[in-house]
């Protein structure tokens, strides 16, 4: 970001401190990006500031805030998703544990990062993840538990863009949400994506407007809880259909890179409209007809204890776009600084040239104390390959 803009250095829970901030500065435009502070209700203290804000308020953003607020609505909409049982102990959530088969997933209810899920293999694993939850493994997120019957199926995300009214698709892209190849480990924050994701087909992108977030958005605004800003939809495409997995309240991370990427139109004028609850209901958007992938290089230890300091030389590149998430400069040399470090992005005709791209930009990448996955977009990979 330093290339193009101004970093400043402020602190985003003092939400006084960011309107003054945004006055001072003659800011037309906010978008709040990560998921606390919209829990924490920025978007509603900068609106009453008199700012233009992209995101929905506290209120809204309890569909990413709460897993069992999000099941709540779900109920209220006829939305298909998993079923599910919300718990407040451990006690109650280790009998529960009886009413679903094994493999079952285990959701911290509240904010962990996007690794509060659990998808327990046998019913010791499930009891150890209800236990290390209610122990305080993820701190408050995980004072209550949603336990989920697991789905069959492959997942994908869907992304539409509302100012509580107008709807709009804004595109669909794959994550790779497990640490190991071959989707193996603990889940992450993601550790790469690709964009338009294939298997979400214009039918079932049609079905998903239709059956989930039209009447999520409707369902919010009749809750007196308009939504304002981008709906991130995880989806499992079962047999019987997509199904809800869960929202987030934010374009997402690593998939926001690939959005981003192939999206050809004026990016600030979309969202300022959408701020100002002008959107209108036939909007145009406008992609590229290409494929984006990024792969995500991390810290070693991630996503436990990821390590700090690793040195990086990013080689000369051509045709890709690095993303920095997590380094820093230190004596002049970037380091590694957080879990997640680089996002290494291309574009090409198709997901495997994408790919291609991407890895001959990585081998250029020396990180010693840094790991990736090298099979990032197998699926959709695979189904090229078969033509």
């Amino acid at each position: 970001m330093a290339e193009v803009a101004e970093n400043s250095d402020l602190n985003i829970s003092d939400h006084v401190a960011v309107a003054k901030f945004c006055r001072s500065h003659a800011i037309d435009l906010v978008v709040v990006g990560p998921e606390a502070p919209l829990v924490a209700g920025l978007a509603n203290d900068l609106r009453q500031a008199g700012f233009s804000v992209f995101g929905p308020d506290k209120a809204a953003a309890q569909l990413e805030g709460s897993k069992a607020f999000t099941k709540s609505i779900c109920d209220k909409a006829n939305i298909p998703t998993a079923a599910y049982a919300h718990l407040h102990d451990k006690a109650s959530a280790l009998t529960a544990l009886d009413d679903f088969q094994i493999p079952v997933v285990i959701k911290a209810d509240g904010l962990a990062a996007g690794k509060g899920v659990i998808i327990a293999e046998t019913h010791q694993q499930a009891q150890d993840a209800i236990e290390d939850m209610f122990g305080g493994g993820f701190g408050d997120a995980g004072a209550q538990v949603v336990i989920e019957e697991f789905m069959q199926g492959e997942e994908a995300s869907f992304f539409a863009l509302t100012d509580g009214e107008n709807i709009i698709r804004f595109g669909s892209a794959q994550d790779h949400k497990r640490v190991g190849e071959g989707d193996t480990g603990p889940n992450t924050g993601g550790m790469g994506a690709y964009s338009p994701a294939p298997v979400l087909t214009q039918s079932l992108e049609d079905t998903v407007m239709r059956d989930i977030i039209e009447p999520t958005v409707k369902t919010m605004a009749a809750e007196g809880m308009a939504y304002n800003g981008v709906l991130f939809a995880g989806l499992m495409l079962t047999e019987d259909g997509p199904k809800l997995i869960e929202y987030n309240c934010r374009f997402g991370d690593p998939e926001c890179q690939v959005l981003m990427m192939r999206y050809q139109g004026d990016l600030a004028l979309l969202l300022k409209r959408i701020a100002d609850s002008d959107l209108g209901a036939d909007e145009a958007m406008e992609f590229s007809k290409q494929s984006a992938m990024t792969v995500v290089m991390a810290a070693k230890g991630y996503p436990a204890s990821p390590e700090k300091g690793g040195a990086i030389n990013l080689g000369a590149q051509d045709d890709v776009q690095i993303f920095h998430a997590g380094t820093a400069f230190k004596d002049g040399a970037l380091v590694a600084n957080g879990g997640r470090v680089l996002n290494v992005t291309a574009m090409a005709d198709s997901v495997t040239a994408a790919q291609k791209s991407v890895y001959a930009a990585i081998d250029k990448i020396d990180f010693p104390s840094g790991f990736y996955r090298r099979d990032i977009g197998y699926r959709e990979i695979a189904r090229e390959e078969k033509g």
